[in-house]
């Protein structure tokens, strides 16, 4: 390609062919728009030429939705800018490009202080309420802060917040995407409805698309697996969770939240793990400002006990007592001191009603004691990936293997046994840590060898297929990608593999975008 914007591949941009699943890829060429206009022009040559494309953020995703099969890369690092706000009915809401990145959203958000110099006067008008108003945030918390806000809206994150505040489809208010052939698709909150399973996407140019959605009905449950699809729904969700295989997403606008007053969190320590499930199931809907549940195994304690003792780099971690078997933690979100108190008062009721004992528990009630807990919630995950990567030292074919699914409510004991009993079946180590309010639990499989881990990956399918028995999900929030699209296959079955097929083809006719993401090409669909 001679187009400017395109880059032959070479070895200095070796890292944008990985992401954080630890997978590798290959690539022809790579591109870094920054602006909408660049990415038409970079999809218009691909289009022409027939060459793949792969999307890219901040390449934090575990399922290699962003590890290229060949072709241009599109890496949307460089469109980070925040470009417009909107204030109505007492609400705010942030247009921003793909690129930015979670924790510096946050900073801007929190520290009210933007760059506004390329703002229009209406958003310039709403951003000097914003600054006199009181304090707003975006509730999507996924573990890596280092997200990109486009990657989050690709695979509808999450996180722990998610509990109270739901994942990212219900914050995102517009989507720009640029399809293969360039034309643009915007999509509003409230705009665009699909008549039954049949839509009609209206382009920027006037243009239609007319598509057949899936036709399954989504799981009760928290959820990341492949299109949204139901009846008469707004065609926006569409968009958002479509893993970078319908088109490449140009512009966000998110809705922010008023922060709550009161931040109060508290982690129960449990010297067992059916306690520690019997204090979750009484939790739910008995105590309200509940904001997020979040659970710590055994086998990750072990794991973070170890990380104290041989770094210094982890010993603000609180001592954790061998008798300590289970940690929940729990995130109340308040208006006043008073209501946080009877909160907290109520939690620790459920927590001695499963078997708790008051003087084993952490409270945190300032910023500073908040700040030690998401350390400790933080340091779960970094602690095993690099457990994995010693282990990698003296087996390269090995990696973490992390499972990301949930199931209804009703399922939660059920799941959690399935998971304990196949582990001690197959003989393989693990730790599991993640949101237990809302039944996702990410059991990470921590293999030795290569045996170990072709194991695993086996039983892997024996969880999605129970799983998908259970009425939940193959991918609660970390999309499907690459690495699950098996798993897709085993939740929903060909039949409606074969609807998001035809989906997918209605955007993309050459099937140019994220090849390898959700499912395989087929012919004649």
């Amino acid at each position: 390609m001679d187009l400017k914007l395109i880059r032959p591949m070479t070895e200095e941009f070796a890292e944008y062919l990985r992401d954080e699943s630890r997978s590798v890829g290959s690539a022809e060429h790579i591109a870094f728009p920054r602006t909408q206009d660049e990415i038409r022009e970079i999809l218009k040559a691909c289009y022409a030429s027939g060459e793949k494309v792969t999307v890219q953020g901040a390449r934090t995703g575990l399922a290699a939705a962003a590890v290229p099969y060949g072709g241009c890369i599109v890496n949307l690092n460089k469109m980070n800018r925040v470009t417009a706000m909107r204030h109505e009915g007492g609400d705010y809401y942030i247009t921003l490009q793909p690129g930015v990145v979670l924790s510096e959203l946050k900073k801007m958000i929190g520290s009210k202080k933007f760059d506004t110099t390329d703002w229009d006067e209406a958003s310039n008008a709403a951003y000097v309420d914003f600054c006199k108003d009181g304090e707003f945030f975006f509730s999507p918390d996924p573990t890596e802060a280092s997200a990109t806000i486009g990657g989050m809206v690709c695979c509808n994150a999450s996180g722990a917040r998610s509990y109270h505040y739901g994942p990212t489809r219900g914050h995102i208010t517009k989507v720009t995407m640029v399809l293969s052939d360039g034309r643009t698709l915007t999509e509003t909150r409230g705009g665009e409805c699909a008549n039954g399973y049949d839509a009609v996407f209206t382009c920027d140019d006037g243009s239609k698309i007319s598509a057949k959605l899936p036709t399954y009905e989504m799981p009760k449950t928290k959820n990341a697996s492949g299109y949204y699809a139901a009846k008469d729904m707004e065609l926006i969700d569409v968009l958002i969770g479509s893993d970078g295989t319908l088109g490449v997403v140009s512009e966000i606008e998110v809705k922010l939240l008023p922060l709550p007053q009161i931040i109060w969190g508290v982690s129960l320590l449990f010297e067992n793990e059916q306690s520690s499930l019997r204090f979750v199931d009484q939790l739910r809907g008995s105590v309200e400002g509940v904001a997020s549940v979040e659970f710590f195994d055994s086998g990750a304690l072990d794991i973070l006990r170890e990380q104290k003792k041989k770094s210094t780099a982890f010993s603000a971690l609180p001592v954790i007592e061998p008798f300590v078997n289970t940690v929940v933690y729990v995130e109340l979100h308040c208006d006043t001191e008073e209501q946080a108190q009877q909160r907290l008062f109520a939690v620790g009721d459920a927590f001695t009603a499963a078997g708790g004992k008051e003087e084993n528990s952490w409270v945190a009630r300032n910023q500073s004691d908040l700040d030690r807990l998401m350390f400790f919630r933080h340091a779960v995950p970094e602690s095993v990936n690099m457990l994995i990567d010693q282990r990698k030292q003296k087996d390269p074919t090995i990696t973490k293997l992390g499972a990301d699914m949930s199931v209804p409510d009703a399922h939660l004991f059920d799941v959690v046994k399935m998971y304990r009993d196949t582990l001690k079946e197959n003989n393989l180590e693990s730790a599991t840590w993640g949101h237990v309010g809302n039944n996702h639990l990410h059991v990470n499989v921590l293999p030795n060898n290569g045996e170990e881990y072709a194991r695993a990956k086996e039983l892997f399918k024996v969880w999605a297929a129970n799983v998908s028995k259970m009425g939940g999900a193959v991918s609660a929030e970390h999309g499907v990608g690459k690495l699950k699209a098996a798993f897709l296959t085993i939740m929903y079955g060909d039949r409606h593999i074969d609807e998001m097929r035809a989906l997918k083809r209605a955007f993309d006719p050459k099937w140019q975008l994220g090849v390898g993401n959700l499912f395989t090409e087929k012919e004649g669909i």
